[in-house]
Protein backbone atom coordinates (compact mmCIF):
# COMPACT_ATOMS: atom_id res chain seq x y z
CA UNK A 1 0.00 0.00 0.00
CA UNK A 2 1.26 3.55 -1.16
CA UNK A 3 0.92 6.12 1.77
CA UNK A 4 0.47 9.78 1.06
CA UNK A 5 3.30 12.36 1.50
CA UNK A 6 2.76 15.83 3.62
CA UNK A 7 3.39 17.51 -0.02
CA UNK A 8 0.77 15.14 -1.48
CA UNK A 9 -1.94 16.70 1.39
CA UNK A 10 -0.65 20.16 0.33
CA UNK A 11 -1.52 19.84 -3.79
CA UNK A 12 -3.67 22.60 -4.61
CA UNK A 13 -3.43 24.85 -1.23
CA UNK A 14 -2.56 28.33 -1.25
CA UNK A 15 -0.30 29.63 1.13
CA UNK A 16 -2.15 31.36 3.49
CA UNK A 17 0.87 33.83 5.68
CA UNK A 18 0.98 37.21 7.08
CA UNK A 19 3.46 39.24 8.20
CA UNK A 20 4.89 40.29 11.61
CA UNK A 21 3.51 43.62 11.85
CA UNK A 22 -0.08 42.49 10.98
CA UNK A 23 -2.96 42.84 13.59
CA UNK A 24 -4.95 39.70 15.40
CA UNK A 25 -7.83 41.34 13.84
CA UNK A 26 -5.98 41.14 10.18
CA UNK A 27 -5.05 37.55 11.00
CA UNK A 28 -8.81 36.61 12.03
CA UNK A 29 -10.24 38.44 8.85
CA UNK A 30 -8.11 36.59 6.64
CA UNK A 31 -8.57 33.53 8.32
CA UNK A 32 -12.30 34.17 8.00
CA UNK A 33 -12.19 35.15 4.01
CA UNK A 34 -10.34 31.60 3.38
CA UNK A 35 -12.06 29.45 5.76
CA UNK A 36 -9.10 28.56 7.48
CA UNK A 37 -8.67 27.53 10.87
CA UNK A 38 -4.63 29.43 11.09
CA UNK A 39 -2.46 31.72 9.33
CA UNK A 40 1.51 31.33 9.56
CA UNK A 41 3.03 34.63 10.53
CA UNK A 42 6.42 35.23 8.42
CA UNK A 43 9.26 37.72 8.31
CA UNK A 44 10.69 39.88 5.72
CA UNK A 45 12.02 36.92 3.91
CA UNK A 46 9.67 34.43 4.36
CA UNK A 47 11.03 32.80 7.06
CA UNK A 48 8.65 31.08 9.98
CA UNK A 49 7.77 33.27 13.24
CA UNK A 50 4.80 31.46 14.19
CA UNK A 51 1.06 30.13 13.73
CA UNK A 52 -1.65 32.21 14.60
CA UNK A 53 -4.72 29.90 15.52
CA UNK A 54 -8.60 30.46 16.07
CA UNK A 55 -7.35 29.00 19.75
CA UNK A 56 -5.01 32.02 19.55
CA UNK A 57 -7.77 34.38 18.69
CA UNK A 58 -9.82 33.15 21.63
CA UNK A 59 -7.43 33.53 24.34
CA UNK A 60 -6.50 37.09 23.42
CA UNK A 61 -9.92 38.36 23.50
CA UNK A 62 -10.25 36.25 26.59
CA UNK A 63 -7.54 38.29 28.09
CA UNK A 64 -9.26 41.63 27.48
CA UNK A 65 -6.60 42.71 24.49
CA UNK A 66 -7.74 44.78 21.48
CA UNK A 67 -7.53 42.89 18.57
CA UNK A 68 -7.68 45.62 16.42
CA UNK A 69 -4.11 46.95 18.24
CA UNK A 70 -2.45 43.86 19.28
CA UNK A 71 0.27 42.50 17.13
CA UNK A 72 0.11 38.95 15.67
CA UNK A 73 3.28 38.30 17.23
CA UNK A 74 2.11 39.07 20.46
CA UNK A 75 -0.73 36.23 20.21
CA UNK A 76 0.88 33.75 18.03
CA UNK A 77 2.77 30.53 18.70
CA UNK A 78 6.17 31.22 18.59
CA UNK A 79 8.21 28.77 16.45
CA UNK A 80 5.95 25.59 16.24
CA UNK A 81 6.56 22.50 15.80
CA UNK A 82 7.00 21.61 11.89
CA UNK A 83 7.01 18.71 9.37
CA UNK A 84 8.78 18.49 6.32
CA UNK A 85 6.72 17.91 3.13
CA UNK A 86 8.65 14.21 2.34
CA UNK A 87 6.90 12.49 5.86
CA UNK A 88 4.16 10.05 5.34
CA UNK A 89 0.69 11.98 6.08
CA UNK A 90 0.04 9.42 8.81
CA UNK A 91 3.37 10.35 11.04
CA UNK A 92 1.92 14.31 10.58
CA UNK A 93 -0.70 13.06 11.56
CA UNK A 94 0.34 11.09 14.58
CA UNK A 95 2.64 13.93 15.78
CA UNK A 96 -0.46 16.33 15.44
CA UNK A 97 -2.40 14.08 17.73
CA UNK A 98 0.72 13.19 20.33
CA UNK A 99 0.95 17.01 20.42
CA UNK A 100 -2.73 18.12 20.52
CA UNK A 101 -2.32 20.65 17.66
CA UNK A 102 -5.43 20.57 14.52
CA UNK A 103 -2.75 22.91 12.49
CA UNK A 104 1.23 21.72 11.70
CA UNK A 105 3.30 23.93 9.55
CA UNK A 106 5.04 22.40 6.68
CA UNK A 107 8.73 24.16 6.03
CA UNK A 108 11.39 22.70 3.58
CA UNK A 109 14.28 24.45 4.81
CA UNK A 110 13.54 27.93 5.22
CA UNK A 111 10.54 27.66 3.11
CA UNK A 112 7.05 27.78 4.30
CA UNK A 113 4.72 25.58 1.98
CA UNK A 114 1.68 25.78 3.51
CA UNK A 115 -0.36 23.99 7.08
CA UNK A 116 -1.98 20.47 7.29
CA UNK A 117 -4.95 20.40 9.55
CA UNK A 118 -6.87 17.36 10.81
CA UNK A 119 -9.49 18.11 8.30
CA UNK A 120 -6.84 17.87 5.15
CA UNK A 121 -6.75 13.93 6.31
CA UNK A 122 -8.74 11.41 4.85
CA UNK A 123 -10.78 8.42 6.13
CA UNK A 124 -7.70 5.76 5.91
CA UNK A 125 -5.07 7.94 7.65
CA UNK A 126 -7.83 8.64 10.40
CA UNK A 127 -8.30 5.18 10.46
CA UNK A 128 -4.95 4.08 11.19
CA UNK A 129 -4.10 6.63 13.68
CA UNK A 130 -7.50 5.17 15.83
CA UNK A 131 -6.25 1.88 14.84
CA UNK A 132 -2.69 2.88 16.75
CA UNK A 133 -4.20 4.46 19.52
CA UNK A 134 -6.47 0.93 19.92
CA UNK A 135 -3.71 -1.15 20.06
CA UNK A 136 -1.30 1.35 22.49
CA UNK A 137 -4.16 1.00 24.70
CA UNK A 138 -4.26 -2.90 24.77
CA UNK A 139 -0.58 -2.81 25.65
CA UNK A 140 -0.79 -0.54 28.50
Amino acid sequence: MTYRTVADVLQGQKLLALGKQASVQEACRRMWESRKGSVLVVDHEQRLLGIFTGRDAVRTLAEGRNAETTPVTHAMTRSPVTVAPSIVAIDALRKMNDYGFRHLPVVDGDTVLGVVSRGDFKGIEIERLDDDENLAELLR
